[in-house]
């Protein structure tokens, strides 16, 4: 990738600056954008069946604790606890979709600004206004750099929000709308990926201290049924706060959806704006004079003596 700067630039006037290499082009974002969008409400309307599918199993699962469940509901019950349903992988594959298309729109958009600050470009900005604070790599990697993650990826769309706004426009990108859609996503997003992330950990390791237990008390042979039962509820509990965490991840799912879908028809639109040559305002020709024209006012053409 090109950098725009530095480009030699001598002299002024109608000449141009030449750049050491190739110009950076600008590439459009709409159709990315709303792939992305679309991506994220399908994401949102799949995550809120799957909460509905687990309240609705709830009482299943209840029967499939206590050992009250058949042999054609036992599997039915097994996929509620283990969160193995089909609709909930449907969940991950739209989210893994989501995030490549959110990443594809953050590279090209990040690309856009080095076009943007560019001579270029139909309207450049200072210079100074385009840096940014991470190197390309960071846009996919801060992602997945553990600690880093919680607020890298935030600033690599502040900057490139920042680097975006028209000219016309300084401090668009920090006005207080675009700050509570930044800030609002972020915290939504991480607020959804905590629940997620801790809660199904949480669940895992209960689930697994829940079969050592009954492992002891299958061994143990003074009052093992007291026990037992403790260790039900116990797992009931646990499936309990499985669908209330899946819930308010959801809930915090369809917020950061709301604000990152605004922010990216925003980028996009400034970005748009600034790629997009002035109009070219009607120039209204002077009046050619005649071609013969009297020397003095107020007088006719000459006579030379005639």
């Amino acid at each position: 990738m090109t950098q725009p700067y530095p480009w030699p630039y001598q002299g002024s006037g109608p000449f141009q600056p030449l750049p050491y290499g190739p110009l950076p082009r600008y590439r459009p974002l709409r159709t990315v954008a709303i792939v992305s969008i679309v991506l994220m409400g399908l994401t949102c309307v799949a995550a809120v069946i799957q909460s509905v599918l687990l309240w609705r199993s709830y009482d299943e699962v209840k029967r499939f604790v206590y050992g009250l469940l058949s042999e054609d509901e036992l599997d039915r019950g097994i996929e509620s606890v283990s969160g193995s349903g089909p609709l909930l992988n449907l969940v991950s594959y739209l989210l893994m979709g989501t995030g490549i298309a959110f990443l594809i729109w953050l590279w090209q958009a990040r690309e856009n600004t080095d076009f943007l600050h560019s001579p270029a470009a139909p309207r450049p900005a200072d210079p100074m206004r385009g840096l940014h604070r991470r190197s390309h790599g960071w846009i996919v990697g801060a992602w997945f750099c553990p600690i880093v993650q919680f607020w890298y990826p935030l600033q690599i769309v502040e900057d490139v929000a920042r680097a975006s706004e028209p000219p016309e426009q300084l401090g668009a990108a920090r006005s207080g709308r675009m700050r509570t859609l930044l800030y609002g996503w972020w915290s939504a997003w991480t607020g959804f990926w905590v629940i997620l992330v801790g809660g199904g950990s949480l669940a895992m390791v209960g689930f697994i201290v829940w079969f050592v237990r009954l492992v002891q008390v299958t061994d143990d042979t003074d009052g093992p049924y007291a026990d037992l039962y403790d260790m039900q509820d116990f797992m009931v509990r646990v499936a309990l706060g499985v669908d209330i965490g899946f819930t308010v991840a959801t809930v915090l799912l369809i917020v950061a959806a709301a604000g990152a879908s605004l922010m990216m028809l925003q980028v996009t639109d400034w970005q748009h704006t600034r790629a997009t040559p002035r109009p070219v305002q009607d120039v209204v020709q002077p009046l050619e004079p005649p071609q013969y024209a009297p020397r003095y006012p107020g007088q006719g053409f000459p006579t030379y003596g005639r």
